[in-house]
């Protein structure tokens, strides 16, 4: 991991900075703050290898001195453990379980905005599970403005091609919520030889559908509920095909 690193002198290099910030959100000292009351703690300073922690300020500056090609070693060096871990279980088959999350924020952050479906001021980053062992993939940080699928196609592209490459007796799964539903993700999976499940926000049409649909034979107990399933061609109107 290579960071753009100016400083003349330091007491804590950033080797040391990032595994205390690992160990701190293991231990569930998430918040930068924690540090300044661990300065001395004694499991900490025998964990890292330091006298000292490494303060808040410090902490949060070496935030700073990431940039795209660092943010990029970082997610290279998970997929690399990833592999390691998929090889060992022989793993059948993977589940791309895409969702977007929500990052609150404090202060003026930059790019942070106002969600209108969570209701407050942060990030809205993309974020890929193993939806088999629940294993992180991958995220991206995005302001907190942008509609759930903004960016899915190249997010997702490259995560699906290395594992058709590196492990082609994996059969590949896609899964996610309505807000990916897009003709262009659809197209993705399909490219790729990726079995994929996406649902659809519900409009006049498809309830139209699903009332043709509905049993029609009476309740007889309503204390239980009953899902029923059936299977029909739609298209919507941005849709190549059914």
């Amino acid at each position: 991991l290579h960071l753009k690193d100016d400083r003349k002198y330091h007491v804590h290099s950033n080797e040391n900075l990032l595994r205390q910030k690992i160990y701190q959100i293991i231990a569930g000292y998430a918040e930068d703050d924690s540090a300044d009351q661990l300065t001395n703690d004694p499991v900490f300073t025998q964990i890292i290898g330091t006298d000292a922690l490494a303060s808040q300020p410090s902490l949060s500056r070496f935030y700073t001195r990431f940039d795209n090609e660092s943010m990029e070693q970082l997610n290279q060096a998970n997929q690399e453990l990833l592999d390691k871990v998929h090889t060992f279980r022989g793993s059948k088959a993977i589940i791309f379980d895409l969702d977007s999350t929500h990052a609150d924020t404090y202060g003026e952050q930059e790019s942070a905005s106002y969600n209108t479906h969570y209701g407050t001021v942060g990030f809205h980053p993309l974020v890929a599970f193993d939806g088999i062992t629940g294993d992180f993939l991958k995220a991206k940080l995005r302001p907190g403005n942008v509609y759930t699928s903004n960016g899915v196609v190249d997010f997702v592209k490259p995560l699906i091609e290395h594992y058709n490459e590196k492990f082609p007796e994996t059969t590949p799964f896609l899964r996610g919520d309505s807000g990916f539903a897009v003709p262009a993700l659809y197209d993705l999976c399909e490219d790729e030889s990726v079995y994929y499940v996406i649902r659809l926000k519900s409009n006049a049409i498809l309830q139209r559908m699903a009332d043709e649909l509905h049993p029609a034979t009476e309740i007889s107990d309503v204390s239980m509920s009953e899902c029923y399933y059936e299977e029909i061609e739609y298209q919507a109107k941005s849709w190549s095909k059914s």
